[in-house]
């Protein structure tokens, strides 16, 4: 069985090095960019599971890359979990109203993420109910 793939989007290199090490512990295969241009052509290429993103990029903020792959039709399904430092009072439902699957606030608790990764993943690889909303 293969992988799943998971594209990190963040401009930090020591988050983006830790989460790829935590990933891959996990048995997931893990693509990066470290900003927003560079976001959709990765996923558009990859075509990744799940997309971890952060809000605060270059070249386009997190909320474009959001817009951008829910207006795309291979995109739109694939569940994309915020992971900011901008204030979550105002930008957390902002971002589930553009179609983030789960907002985390930087640093995210590292076992309560990998849940969500499990929980956003499981109905493509069992087929069950989407994640609640």
């Amino acid at each position: 069985m293969s992988r799943p793939k998971i594209l990190v989007v963040d401009d930090d290199p020591d988050l983006v090095r830790a989460l790829r090490l935590r990933l891959r512990a996990n048995n997931y295969e893990v693509t990066t960019a470290t900003d927003g241009y560079t976001a959709i052509a990765s996923a558009q290429k990859d075509r990744p599971a799940l997309i971890i993103l952060d809000l605060g990029l270059p070249v386009g903020d997190g909320f474009v890359v959001l817009e951008r792959l829910q207006n795309s039709d291979t995109l739109a399904g694939v569940p994309v979990i915020v992971l900011s430092a901008r204030d979550p009072h105002s930008n957390e439902e902002r971002a589930l109203k553009a179609g983030a699957a789960a907002f985390f606030q930087k640093p995210a608790d590292n076992d309560e993420l990998m849940n969500v990764i499990r929980v956003s993943l499981a109905p493509a690889q069992s087929q069950t109910a989407p994640w609640p909303s």
